[in-house]
């Protein structure tokens, strides 16, 4: 199955979900422009209360479409734009990528994987119980986040649903992804 996106999303106000759009705008440092979670530092409301001067590295949120099919089984609906991803994509396991893996998409632009999103308690306000569906612990006691991957933008260019993803790993050793 070839790695493509979906979807994409975003939105200007801070807002759980983000809408649907037919396209967006990645720009090289900063995010996705015109969305609020755009820019060089951080822009989440609890860590820009921790430190305003912290980079950015949640410039871009990651969602694989497989995720909704896998809450759906268990009584949730869940959309593209649902958990406040940028882009949702399908055929490839964004949860097993390294840290500082290349995400070709589309024609031009490039993001680098930060890490795992860490989800908090607003997605249970978005679907009551939501969050132990997306964040929960393997057979070992390890907690286990599922609610998509982080990047920064490397390379800008315009992304759109049908757009492929091509992987460029990191050289090894490969470090696993950390909650960002």
């Amino acid at each position: 199955m070839t790695a493509k996106v979906t979807a994409v999303s975003s939105n200007s106000e801070y807002s759980f979900t983000k809408p649907n759009r037919p396209s967006i705008t990645l720009l090289a440092g900063l995010g996705v422009e015109g969305d609020v979670h755009a820019g060089v530092t951080v822009k989440h409301r609890s860590r820009v209360a921790q430190d305003p001067t912290q980079p950015n590295l949640r410039q871009v949120h990651l969602i694989h479409e497989e995720l909704f099919a896998e809450v759906d089984q268990e009584g949730f609906a869940v959309t593209p734009g649902g958990l406040g991803e940028n882009i949702t994509t399908s055929g490839i396991d964004l949860l097993a990528l390294p840290t500082g893996t290349l995400l070709h998409i589309g024609d031009e632009a490039v993001v680098e994987v930060t890490g795992l999103r860490n989800p908090c308690l607003q997605i249970d306000a978005f679907q009551q119980g939501l969050l132990k569906q997306v964040v929960g612990r393997d057979e070992a006691g390890n907690i286990v986040r599922k609610a998509g991957i982080m990047s920064v933008v490397q390379v800008g260019g315009v992304v759109r649903p049908g757009d492929t993803i091509t992987v460029k790993l990191p050289d090894e050793p490969h470090r696993p992804l950390e909650r960002v």
